[in-house]
């Protein structure tokens, strides 16, 4: 199991030894996991050269060995093996550096920023794996070089839009980001002149931006909580979800829950203004973080403030951010039509969120009558919704003052849960707010576990870009086939794990001994 966190001066494994030898001890050999990441995360970049998505236009397209391993059975079937076996070495790879720390002291947070450096660098150039929203950044700031209104406008509003590789769900819909990453899109494609690969580099450095706050400000959020610092990181930082979701995928969610942790922080240590201003950056990037404001009205009003001193103190923090938010958006001249790109289109629902689930049984069943069952279903949606509001309205209103952090995060979650569509980029929004706050050693810390494993198998087999050519008497039977041998792969290295592995297997399994760390939350 997972080393808990001692005291000064303790290990995991037994009573206390001197500094010295207990400083040399805190790790036994962190260079096996850390070389077995790396060299997962090099399949996996190798791999997303035959499976990754490229743009049309993209000049990759014409060199002959991503040619071979785009177009040829062995060449994606090779790339396939390598990028499921890379994904779930990689998850092996977090797991066990965390068996090899002793303590979690100054030398596990060095061998956390090892992997994170080691597993996240190749990453950094691989193709774009598991989304390709980040070629929908590319035509969004395309349309605002070009002069469109990013909120008005879908991506087909420019000529040749199909080149840029954006999904077609974006086609049509409207910009839900806020005005500084359109600023950021702006900046990228204006500097890059559109150019696919050279404008996934510029979005990689600014997710990487908001990596380096996650490393910077979980550790301190940490500490102010009773957790211990340098395991809140490995949870993060080294989890294969944060580096897969934040530099293969690149997805602005990196920047988002970064500067909403480092806005978290300075509210906490009574810098609500600096704190303000973070967080307000932060929904600028992506509106969702809007949650955390009223929470941070309550760090604002102080331990003991009654009713008229939190409304006053909400008023002034949703007063200050709003102030922000309309001065940016007298800037770039769009006002908030932001709020009307939420509505984006997608993925209603998905199979294994617990409302999407209640859905599809709900809809199953009044259509076997005749009835309209995805009728039906739309109220469960609506319900789930409704649910989320009400969750978070009680973690507002009700709790004690010591657990607002632990409050924001069940708040935050609630969204996330209760909603018919559950995106893995979506639970690495939640993983620092609840390391941060307290991860036990027990349930707690194996159900984490079980869902960064879910999530990388899933992952794994959803989307992958298989040539067309490859397609013959059915257009979508290579497809099928590729993504069903992804997932088997995965799905067997992970039982694997789970099962047979003699290492891993035991943090799956119930511990033989009490958990003696409870952290304060």
């Amino acid at each position: 199991m997972t080393a808990p966190v001692p005291v000064a001066g303790k290990t995991a494994a037994g009573p206390s030894r001197t500094a010295q030898t207990a400083a040399a001890a805190d790790v036994d050999n962190a260079r096996s996991p850390l070389l077995a990441g790396f060299i997962g995360s090099l399949f996996m970049a190798i791999g997303s050269l035959g499976v990754g998505w490229l743009a049309p236009a993209s000049e990759l397209r014409r060199v002959p060995l991503f040619i071979w391993m785009r177009t040829e059975a062995l060449g994606v079937a090779l790339c396939i093996v390598l990028l499921a076996v890379g994904g779930m070495l990689l998850v092996r790879a977090w797991l066990r550096l965390g068996q090899r720390v002793r303590v979690w002291g100054p030398e596990a947070r060095k061998a956390t920023l090892q992997a994170l450096v080691l597993w996240g660098l190749p990453l950094m150039f691989s193709v774009p794996l598991f989304s390709r929203d980040v070629y929908a950044y590319i035509g969004q700031g395309r349309l605002m070089v070009e002069g469109f209104n990013p909120y008005e406008n879908g991506i087909s509003a420019l000529s040749n839009y199909f080149q840029l590789g954006a999904d077609k769900m974006w086609t049509e819909a409207p910009v839900p980001y806020g005005q500084l990453f359109l600023w950021i899109e702006q900046l990228v494609v204006w500097s890059t002149n559109v150019h696919p690969e050279a404008s996934i580099m510029l979005f990689r450095l600014a997710a990487l931006a908001g990596i380096a706050l996650c490393v910077i400000y979980v550790p301190r959020l940490a500490e102010l909580h009773g957790v211990n610092p340098h395991r809140a990181l490995w949870l993060t930082a080294a989890n294969p979800l944060f580096l897969t979701n934040f530099i293969a995928s690149v997805h602005n969610d990196a920047l988002m829950i970064g500067l909403a942790l480092a806005g978290l922080y300075y509210c906490a240590t009574r810098r609500v203004i600096l704190g303000i201003v973070l967080v307000t950056l932060s929904i600028s990037v992506k509106p969702i973080t809007i949650v955390f404001l009223p929470f941070i009205g309550l760090l604002w009003a102080g331990r003991n403030a009654g009713w008229p001193r939190k409304f006053v103190f909400w008023g002034l923090t949703a007063g200050l951010s709003l102030a922000i938010l309309y001065a940016m958006s007298l800037v770039n001249g769009f006002g908030f039509g932001w709020i009307n790109g939420l509505s984006a289109p997608g993925s209603i629902w998905i199979w294994y969120a617990p409302i999407g689930l209640l859905g599809l049984v709900v809809a199953s069943l009044f259509n076997a009558f005749g009835l309209d069952g995805w009728g039906m279903a739309k109220w469960v949606y609506d319900a789930g919704k409704l649910l989320a509001l009400g969750m978070v309205a009680w973690q507002i209103f009700r709790g004690d003052y010591d657990r607002l952090m632990r409050r924001l995060t069940l708040a935050f979650a609630a969204i996330v849960v209760l909603a018919p569509m559950i995106q893995s980029w979506y639970v690495v929004w939640l993983i620092p707010l609840f390391a941060v706050t307290g991860i036990r050693d027990d349930w707690q810390v194996k159900a984490l576990y079980f869902i960064v494993s879910f999530f990388m198998v899933y992952a794994i087999s959803d989307q992958l870009e298989v040539f067309p050519y490859l397609q013959t008497a059915d257009l979508g039977l290579a497809l099928a086939l590729a993504r069903n041998a992804a997932a088997i792969i995965a799905l067997l290295f992970a039982l694997y794990l789970i099962f047979l592995d003699p290492k891993t297997k035991l943090l799956f399994s119930k511990a033989e001994e009490p958990v003696t760390t409870r952290p304060v939350i």
